[in-house]
């Protein structure tokens, strides 16, 4: 699980922060607003959790690419094993994004 804060003027803007989250170990990831939330599975028929403050929006949504070389995320999957929705795909890479939050 990886949050990468997007917030304009953090001094932490583009950095990220990982955790692997299990039912043994029981561990959170939270992501506050300002964060972009991306998560890779490491086990067939996983079941993915999470919670969010307001109801989705898909006129809200953001995303960048999963493997975007600006923010060298150590995902731990092959690329070749990755499998992304259509949407994902398609993503930018952070660089190419607009600012969404300002701090």
């Amino acid at each position: 699980d990886v949050a990468v804060d997007i917030r304009r003027g953090s001094p932490t803007y583009g950095q990220h922060a990982g955790a692997v989250l299990s039912a043994e170990n029981w561990q959170q990831l939270w992501c506050p607003a300002g964060f972009l939330h991306g998560y890779c599975t490491l086990q067939p028929d996983t079941e993915v959790c999470y919670k969010v403050t307001a109801p989705y929006d898909k006129a809200a949504e953001r995303g960048v690419v999963w493997n975007d070389p600006g923010l060298a995320i150590p995902w731990p999957i092959a690329p070749d094993q990755v499998l992304l929705s259509d949407k994902d795909v398609v993503l930018p890479r952070l660089a190419d994004c607009p600012d969404w939050f300002w701090l």
